[in-house]
């Protein structure tokens, strides 16, 4: 993790648990993102509070550069203190998709990891798998490192991955909905063939919902309206910064196997009294 921790409270493999996503390396597997906070001092705090080191902008509804006269996020969200990770939120094509992500290289001069997410609709907001497929060719031969937003399918999980996208993103449920993990089976299957990292994207709702995705064994977590909603945001991040922790941590540790019948705690022989 990014804050100082000790090895009393965190075993060495925890320590030295790091999380690799194309050419970059990184502590904290919870990625967080910008937009839906009150104002621009809360989302610095939250962010700050969640110990991310991935932070996701929407190039299209945000303000990094583009607009002289606007606020810059990048005032709260220094890109010497965090990796900025473009996001094509908004877009429904794979040509306005990829128009963004040139974009977003343009203004962060030269930065070439993405994450690509092309909609299907307003209303569910469920990726466009074949426009999605078309935008992540393309970017992956410009050059880009792509992190893709996808449906839980495997099938698709394995396409986007052999194409050399660098991190596969499922949505647990829709986005926005915070209805939590409804997709476990699929995400296990999907985590069990790649070969690339794995984080849900999108539908988390509370800290529970985070420890279980790391639980199954994803790589990390990206989550905003988890937080941004929340009542009280920046406790939130908190919560959501130990929930990936403790997540990460009982998968390494490997929980016990499930039983259908009872099995006692303690020895059953050499009782004090007979």
């Amino acid at each position: 993790m990014s804050e100082n921790v000790s090895t009393a409270t965190h075993p060495a493999p925890l320590l030295q648990d790091t999380f690799t996503v194309g050419s970059r390396t990184f502590s904290s597997r919870l990625l967080v993102g910008t937009g839906k906070y009150k104002d621009m001092s809360e989302t610095g705090e939250a962010i700050a509070a969640s110990a991310a080191e991935i932070v996701t902008v929407a190039i299209r509804r945000t303000n990094i550069g583009q607009n002289s006269d606007e606020p810059n996020l990048l005032d709260v969200i220094s890109p010497d203190k965090y990796t900025i990770l473009p996001n094509t939120a908004g877009c429904f094509d794979a040509e306005t998709a990829i128009r963004t992500c040139k974009l977003a290289r343009e203004l962060l001069d030269g930065h070439n990891l993405v994450k690509l997410e092309v909609l299907g609709d307003e209303k569910t907001l469920y990726p466009n798998i074949t426009e999605t497929l078309k935008a992540a060719q393309v970017l992956v031969d410009d050059g880009f490192e792509v992190m893709v937003y996808s449906s839980d399918d495997p099938i698709v999980a394995q396409e986007l991955e052999s194409m050399g996208c660098v991190a596969i993103m499922p949505l647990g449920s829709l986005i926005g909905s915070g209805l939590g993990l409804l997709n476990r089976h699929t995400l296990s299957l999907i985590i069990e063939n790649a070969k690339v990292p794995v984080l849900v994207d999108a539908g988390v709702g509370t800290a529970s919902d985070a420890a279980i995705a790391m639980e199954l064994g994803c790589d990390g977590v990206l989550m905003n309206s988890a937080i941004a909603h929340a009542q009280n945001p920046v406790m939130m991040a908190h919560a959501m910064k130990h929930a990936v922790w403790a997540g990460r941590a009982a998968f390494l540790a490997g929980r016990m196997p499930m039983r259908k019948m009872a099995t006692a705690s303690s020895p059953q022989t050499g009782y004090f009294f007979q």
